[in-house]
């Protein structure tokens, strides 16, 4: 089955405030959650007190907070990360529910678990459920979370760093997650530097490949998949409905005529690290694309040709 498409958006808006407010009038919205149930007048207090448009600063006081929107842009959830001793608590609300069912808090679970882990540098995150939500159980366990403590009312998931990049390098169910080996992020993270002095790359292409390379698992090439597009890699892609196949080079080798991308265009960034069956959404200069990999034709690892 294909993952839905979701991320998860930092700017709280006072649009995004009023529906927060909707959701959480919804007895069967929040018959789970610890917070008290007037949530949404306290919210509500807020929106009255301050007329700015945006409230990220009034919703991030103890961690963070996102919104979590679908490929249509609309707002179907929120996601709370609570940040307490160098312990990450994950949050997550579907408030609409009509799209419960369509695993968008299991996606949006994985979403904050990239965050958690690799941008606000967490070693550990738990997530405290009522016993009877089974539905965010069975989505917390998917993910990877391992019971550690119960309690009358609830249970208590965990997991961390290294249970993490494991679940990855055992190949298991971690959709969207991205693995390089360590000869490509030493060269790639080489070549940033000598593309920040040159100038030659743009400042959003430069720091695109960055935050990739920054969040992608390394794996050593002897447990490498041989269905993951490395530097060098040829692979057939669905680009928007069209097919097509290209190589991931070098910024020296790329020749858009023989489809070589360069590894700072847009699609050559999107596809690094991402394996045969995945879909991606990235940003390109006409809107935002779907990229599927349909089929990786060459991959340097898989052959032994490591001096590629």
């Amino acid at each position: 089955m294909t993952e839905p498409f979701i991320f998860l958006c930092s700017e709280i808006t006072r649009e995004n405030a009023f529906c927060l407010i909707d959701w959480l009038q919804d007895e069967d919205v929040r018959r789970y959650l610890s917070d008290s149930q007037n949530v949404s007048e306290s919210i509500a207090q807020v929106i009255n007190r301050v007329n700015l448009p945006v409230l990220t600063h009034l919703f991030n006081r103890d961690g963070r907070f996102f919104m979590v929107y679908t490929k249509s842009n609309k707002p179907v959830g929120f996601v709370r990360l609570i940040v307490k001793d160098g312990t990450t608590e994950i949050v997550i609300v579907i408030g609409d529910r009509r799209n419960w069912g369509m695993r968008l808090g299991t996606y949006a679970i994985r979403e904050s678990m990239k965050i958690a882990f690799f941008e606000m540098r967490s070693e550990k995150i738990i997530a405290k459920i009522h016993k009877e939500n089974i539905r965010s159980i069975r989505a917390f366990r998917t993910a990877g979370f391992r019971l550690y403590n119960e309690t009358a009312s609830s249970k208590h998931f965990s997991i961390t760093l290294d249970q993490y990049i494991k679940l990855i390098k055992d190949g298991c169910d971690m959709a969207g997650e991205i693995m390089i080996t360590e000869i490509d992020k030493g060269r790639l993270s080489k070549l940033i530097g000598d593309e920040l002095h040159s100038g030659v790359q743009t400042e959003k292409s430069i720091n695109a490949l960055q935050r990739e390379i920054e969040k992608a698992t390394i794996v050593s090439v002897d447990k490498l998949p041989a269905d993951v597009i490395t530097m060098n890699s040829r692979a057939l892609l669905c680009l928007n409905g069209d097919e097509m196949e290209v190589s991931l080079v070098y910024p020296d080798k790329a020749d858009w005529d023989v489809k070589q991308l360069s590894i700072f265009s847009p699609v050559g960034t999107a596809i690094l690290g991402y394996r045969e069956g995945d879909t991606i959404e990235w940003e390109v200069p006409s809107g935002v694309a779907e990229i599927k990999i349909i089929k990786v034709l060459y991959q340097p690892e898989a052959v032994g040709d490591y001096h590629l």
